[in-house]
């Protein structure tokens, strides 16, 4: 990568916008990225994603330790922030590009679709997020991953059961978000 490539991404990743958002997730604004997440964060869209292989095995990725908030925790498959005019399904895809290097032909469905939470770091820079909860369903071969070391440090596949134990019984190896969503997943999905 060049330094002019460089410099590009950068401010792409400052020029993010996201849509800040009522409690029921209805649009009021929009918003920097970069100057949205800090000790008063205001509530806005994002999304979570969580990928499942033919065997119910979870698609479980480590944040990149350069990450801006929970740095190196484990987390589901894929999270963001529709843009604005952005479906969550096509938030979902481009964060499958962007975080994973790779592409789905599944679509997801809804799992927790008005879920919200609101979380402090340890540096003290607070989630809240209108965030609905999605399920892609795949074929493990067929995903073709390549993590951006930027956004991801470490992926691993693990039955759904143990990662609904860890999240019981170790929470803190989890985002919150995670332990949270875990916690409301429907035993019918």
């Amino acid at each position: 990568m060049t330094l002019l490539q460089e410099h590009s991404d950068d401010s792409q990743a400052e020029q993010e916008v996201v849509v800040l958002c009522n409690p029921d997730g209805a649009p009021r604004g929009t918003a920097l990225k970069a100057e949205v997440h800090t000790t008063q964060t205001p509530l806005h869209r994002a999304f979570s994603c969580y990928i499942f292989d033919e065997d119910a095995h979870l698609l479980l990725t480590r944040r990149a330790v350069g990450k801006k908030t929970w740095p190196g925790v484990w987390t589901n498959s894929v999270c963001g922030h529709p843009s604005p005019g952005e479906s969550d399904e096509e938030a979902i895809y481009r964060r499958l590009a962007e975080e994973l290097g790779a592409s789905a032909n599944a679509h997801p469905h809804p799992v927790l679709p008005f879920f919200s939470y609101e979380a402090v770091d340890a540096s003290g820079i607070m989630e809240r997020e209108f965030c609905p909860v999605y399920r892609l369903d795949i074929q493990r071969q067929q995903l073709g991953l390549d993590p951006n070391p930027d956004e991801v440090a470490q992926i691993l596949w693990v039955p759904f059961d143990k990662v609904v134990r860890t999240a019981t019984f170790i929470p803190e190896l989890l985002s919150p978000w995670m332990v949270e969503q875990l916690s409301q997943w429907p035993d019918t999905v």
